[in-house]
């Protein structure tokens, strides 16, 4: 099994849908998400072109989601409420 480690971060705040697609010929791998700040019913999901990673989930305050897996197409990680988050990924 290959082991991967963010190398890459993009910080998301209150009603973001992020998009991360890979660059050059590489795929994708993300490790996982920060949670920094988290209130007013939060909620987080995250999918790639494959579908659903982790369905909707309500984050709590300082906790990190480890999330390892390799990335088909493109990332998106939709939030709704008030979120401060990190998500750390990087390519294969």
């Amino acid at each position: 099994m290959n082991v991967y480690e963010g190398s890459q971060r993009k910080n998301i705040t209150a009603t973001d849908a992020t998009i991360i697609a890979a660059t050059g010929g590489g795929g994708l791998f993300l490790l996982g998400i920060f949670v920094s700040q988290a209130s007013s019913t939060p909620t987080i999901k995250v999918a790639d072109t494959g579908g659903t990673i982790a369905n909707t989930f309500t984050p709590t305050a300082g906790t990190f989601y480890p999330l390892p897996c390799q990335i088909s197409g493109t990332l998106t990680v939709t939030i709704s409420g008030t979120v401060d988050a990190t998500v750390f990924y990087g390519p294969t």
